[in-house]
């Protein structure tokens, strides 16, 4: 099968088109064809020897975490999916699961039904996004109605999930991204923005009893200031360093490190919520199976409006 490779870190023009054997699934997995899979930034940091590389080692491996396909086979014991069904997930995170290939194998409970009202390539980009949206504001830190909720790079793809996610609990939303960008978050449930190229968010807003950032480094430690006492900032990239963890503490708020896992349940009930209409997928672009190094750019640039895709079969 083609595969998207990689010999070695580095820019995207690592990335390399290769011919591997096809995987079999063992018992209670399942064979996926690959339509489309999405790019997150976690593939770009991990191509450039951060992100996941720590867990899949030196190259050689192949990117890719979330897939939209079709069951191809299914392994002894699995009796919640059979060969046809069209499914997505995010299989086997922060484990190597080789996305960008035509097949990837894996527990069948990785994956849910896709979105019926969506096809492949919307699919493909929600699972990593929204199911660490998701398990952010329903697990780690449970929002409850009323409560002030502070999203930044609320127009990316995780920030996206995030805001209708929160307003959908009944949240107070504010999320920060650039000022284009303001009326489409509207759209999709935020409350107020706050275009962070013009003014310091802590200067304009505050009194938020939770901040899920999306950013990291000093950005995670400046939004200490807008909690209320006994807050809670999530801190997805980087984790919460002993400089957070310090001014957490100062503050009298707390500072918690993410890292989303699959989750099939989760993922059945964000497609029951995209057929319902009440989520929205934002795609900003799909790429051709031979255009990844072009995806992994502009997932790099920082400026994308929701997902960027890549399609890998038919």
């Amino acid at each position: 099968m083609r595969a998207i490779s990689q010999n070695e870190f580095g820019g995207p023009e690592v990335l390399q088109e290769v011919d591997v054997p096809r995987p079999e699934p063992l018992p209670t997995e399942v064979l996926v064809r690959v339509v489309s899979a999405g790019v997150n930034p976690v593939d770009a940091k991990t191509r450039a020897g951060g992100g996941m590389a720590g867990v899949l080692g030196e190259p050689p491996f192949i990117l890719g975490w979330d897939v939209s396909g079709v069951v191809e086979t299914v392994g002894f014991g699995v009796h919640t999916l059979k060969p046809g069904d069209e499914v997505y997930g995010m299989p086997w995170f922060p484990r190597q699961a080789g996305g960008f290939a035509e097949y990837v194998t894996a527990p069948s409970r990785h994956f849910a039904l896709k979105p019926s009202t969506v096809d492949h390539d919307a699919a493909a980009a929600v699972p990593l996004a929204a199911l660490t949206a998701w398990q952010i504001l329903h697990d780690a830190v449970p929002i409850k109605a009323g409560q002030r909720v502070l999203i930044h790079a609320a127009a990316g793809g995780v920030g996206h999930f995030a805001v209708q996610f929160a307003k959908a609990a009944g949240a107070h939303v504010t999320g920060t991204a650039s000022a284009g960008k303001h009326d489409w978050l509207r759209e999709i449930g935020a409350d107020e923005g706050i275009d962070y190229r013009t003014v310091r968010f802590e200067d304009v807003t505050g009194d938020q009893d939770v901040v899920v950032d999306l950013i990291g480094g000093d950005n995670a430690i400046r939004s200490t200031r807008v909690l209320k006492p006994g807050g809670i900032v999530v801190a997805v990239p980087g984790g919460v360093s002993d400089e957070l963890a310090t001014a957490a503490g100062s503050r009298g708020v707390t500072a918690i490190p993410f890292l989303v896992e699959p989750d099939g349940h989760a993922l059945a009930e964000i497609a029951r919520l995209v057929d319902a209409g009440q989520v929205r997928v934002e795609v900003e672009q799909v790429f051709p199976f031979d255009e990844v190094r072009a995806a992994h750019e502009r997932q790099e640039s920082g400026r994308a409006q929701g997902k960027l895709v890549v399609r890998i079969g038919t």
